[in-house]
Formats: C-alpha cells, sequence, structure tokens
C-alpha cells in the first residue's frame, strides 16, 4: 500500500457527512472548504498540489507539482488541498460534510484497478498518497461543445477516496461491449476501464424540442459506472428558474397571485 489506510463512517441519508477515523501520523487530504469538524489533536497544513509521493520533491518533482496544480485550474479548482494529520497518540476522527443534497461515495481504489475519472466538481476528500489531476477527452472538439463532460478528474493509488453526487447513485457494471448513453451531467465517475467518448444527439429536432441537451456521453464496457439522478447544474437551473422575477426587488413568494392582488388593492 502507498496509501495512507484510513476508515470511515458515514453518516445521514440526504445531507451525508463522512467521518475519517485517523491512526497516529495518519493523513487525509480534502478539498478546501469541505471540513465539518475535527476532534483535538489533529493539525491542519495548506499543501501544493494534492500531497501524493508522485507529486513531491525537488528538480523534476517540483515541476511535476507545479504542472499538476495549474492543471487543476483547469477544472475549476483551487491549487492547494488542506491536509489533517493526526499528531496525537490514539485514534482521531475529522469529517467532511457534503456540498448539497445527494450521496457520498466511498472508492476503494485498491479494487478498482487503481484509477477513477469523476466529475471535476464531485472530488470530496481522499488518503493521503491518492494523485488526484487531469482526464481530458480524446477528442477535443466534441468535448468541448459536450461541456460538462470535456474536462474530468482521474484519481489514482490505491487508497480511499470520497466522492460526491446529487440524488440518487447508481452504479452499472457494464459487460465488455455493451454500451451506455447518459446525459454528461449525470455522469459521476467511471473506472479507468471503460471507453468514453461524447457524441450529439442524432436529431436536431430531437435536441431542440425533445427537452434534452445536445450531447451525451457514450460508454463502452467492460468497467464500472456511477451515475446521478440530480446533477447540481440542473437543481440549480430548475431552483434560478422558478425564483420571483421582481423588479423592485420585493420577494414574491409561492403566492404571486396573492400578492398581485395585494398590489392591485394598493397595499405596496
Amino acid at each position: 500500500m502507498n496509501n495512507h489506510e484510513i476508515d470511515f463512517k458515514l453518516h445521514g441519508d440526504d445531507m451525508q457527512f463522512v467521518e475519517v477515523e485517523l491512526d497516529p501520523s495518519e493523513t487525509v487530504i480534502a478539498e478546501a472548504g469541505a471540513l465539518m469538524m475535527m476532534e483535538d489533536g489533529i493539525a491542519m497544513e495548506t499543501i501544493f498540489g494534492d500531497g501524493s509521493k508522485s507529486s513531491g520533491g525537488s528538480g523534476l518533482g517540483l515541476m511535476g507539482k507545479l504542472m499538476g496544480a495549474g492543471k487543476r485550474i483547469i477544472t475549476g479548482e483551487s491549487l492547494f488541498m488542506t491536509a489533517f494529520t493526526n499528531n496525537g497518540t490514539g485514534k482521531r476522527h475529522v469529517s467532511f460534510a457534503a456540498p448539497y443534497p445527494g450521496k457520498i461515495i466511498p472508492m476503494d481504489l485498491s479494487v478498482l484497478n487503481g484509477k477513477i475519472i469523476c466529475q471535476k466538481d464531485s472530488f470530496l476528500a481522499a488518503a493521503k498518497g491518492v494523485s488526484i489531476g487531469v482526464e481530458f477527452q480524446r477528442k477535443l472538439g466534441a468535448g468541448f461543445f459536450g461541456g460538462e463532460g470535456f474536462i474530468m478528474q482521474k484519481l489514482e493509488g490505491d487508497g480511499l477516496a470520497f466522492v460526491h453526487a446529487g440524488g440518487t447513485i447508481y452504479r452499472k457494471n457494464l459487460q465488455k461491449g455493451e454500451v451506455l448513453r447518459v446525459d454528461t451531467g449525470c455522469l459521476v465517475a467511471m473506472t479507468g476501464d471503460v471507453d468514453y467518448n461524447i457524441e450529439t444527439v442524432p436529431g436536431i429536432k430531437t435536441a431542440l424540442f425533445g427537452g434534452e441537451g445536445l450531447f451525451f456521453a457514450t460508454l463502452r464496457g467492460p468497467g464500472s459506472v456511477w451515475i446521478q439522478s440530480m446533477p447540481f447544474s440542473r437543481l440549480a437551473s430548475r431552483v434560478f428558474a422558478a425564483a420571483p422575477q421582481n423588479p423592485a426587488g420585493r420577494s414574491q413568494g409561492e403566492g404571486s397571485a396573492a400578492g398581485g392582488l395585494f398590489d392591485l388593492l394598493g397595499g405596496r
């Protein structure tokens, strides 16, 4: 094992958090802002990159670290991550919360062929030693116009990683040659052996009037894929569309008809 061996426990249902148990000198890394709580004896340290052995050192190692951290900017993440280390003599616990309603998926990379590819904003935390990089879509033209499917993160190593997704999470194991087409926003993660591409929806009428996007992800087995029923982008668009649009700045609420009658009677 090259990664720290951490234990964990998931709490909650739709608004989950993961509690990680650290033995003395064990470390877990997380995105900035993911911390929920931690016990006494745990030290926080801001690190450049992901802290994996492959990105450390000097000379070419330092250049690799700079390039690895720079790639994180492309995915919209920070150059830095936070490491939480147990400096005490006994077991200590640190917890990380999901950013929006959904599920936290524990990924044991040692049984997933050492690599998973996931949506760029789904990573939550991982054992120290897990490498967090960028996976580029091979066909850059299709990937660019495919929006969410263009740039994804890759998690490599043999330790535990925690990925968050919205709504209900469904894992599907694809047989060799089996094909599954998924909305680009609903694809959460997949194992590294899945062949992945972005394709346009056939038929412009279907794309324009069918209520779906212009692109979907085509996944070909063998391998495993994880799919979410409510991507955050879809949730945010529905909330924004349902928000009252009032130029005067007054909250309109659900009872918009009653509010209009109130205004008509001079209740402004």
